[in-house]
């Protein structure tokens, strides 16, 4: 197996109810570990620029609007098939379809406030690593 990385993103409405440090455990007892981390808040243009590819999309502006709201948590995850694992430990991103014990079914409250972003594929995952970190800020 393959040691990847992928990136994370706590979204709004999960660093407003407190829940980085419970959704950062359920990454770790999956065998992830947290290489670089920042907690920041998104500019309505950084927003756009890093969901582009959704440009067509009816809910675009709305979920730039959102992502731009509140602070979010922007981190590198690594780890055995870390993208695969990631998006496991989130779940679907409707998380009335998401499984038991992921962090969609446990703390999401819609299918936009769903708490977490995770990259769907190596390539998106280098574009979205370096939407936001240095190569010196992700330490290993």
């Amino acid at each position: 197996m393959a040691v990847e990385r992928t990136l994370s993103i706590i979204k709004p409405d999960a660093t407003r109810r407190n829940l980085t440090g419970k959704i950062n455990a359920k990454f770790e007892a999956a065998g992830l570990r947290v290489v670089a981390q920042k907690r920041l808040q998104m500019t309505c243009e950084q927003a756009e620029k890093f969901y582009a590819v959704h440009e067509a999309r009816p809910f675009y502006g709305e979920l730039c609007a959102y992502m731009s709201s509140e602070p979010v948590v922007v981190q590198v995850l690594e780890g055995e098939n870390a993208i695969a694992k990631n998006r496991e430990v989130m779940g679907a991103t409707n998380p009335a379809n998401a499984a038991p014990g992921t962090i969609r079914k446990e703390f999401a409250l819609s299918v936009q406030e769903n708490s977490v972003h995770g990259s769907d594929s190596a390539e998106n995952a280098k574009i979205e690593i370096d939407f936001f970190f240095k190569p010196e800020e992700i330490v290993g």
